[in-house]
């Protein structure tokens, strides 16, 4: 099992943080930006209206399930997002997921 800084990063617990699609273009987004300082804001504004759902789903589940696994640091007063300290753990397969977006049912992101 890995560890990054004292936790122990379980395979369910990727793919629990993959689950979601907000999630994932979180998780996408830092593949190459990090930090991401707007990233909540653009995954909301992709949201088709239903933005307040969203911001609040973020918030208080996304986000800070995200940053429970060490995947992210979040800093909820400037909405500054990077990666966390477990980030190496879930990136190979973020980033085989993601080069494979084309043959995924659904979407990806």
């Amino acid at each position: 099992m890995p560890e990054a800084e004292g936790r122990t990063v379980m395979l369910d617990d990727t793919f629990d943080a993959l689950a979601s699609r907000q999630r994932r273009r979180v998780l996408v987004s830092l593949l190459d930006h990090n930090p991401q300082p707007d990233q909540l804001e653009g995954a909301i504004a992709e949201a088709d209206g239903e933005n307040e759902r969203i911001r609040a789903a973020m918030y208080h589940n996304h986000l800070p399930k995200l940053e429970a696994r060490g995947f992210i640091r979040w800093d909820r007063n400037t909405h500054r997002i990077e990666k966390g300290p477990a980030f190496g753990q879930i990136r190979p397969l973020v980033e085989l997921l993601d080069s494979h977006a084309s043959e995924l049912p659904g979407a990806w992101p």
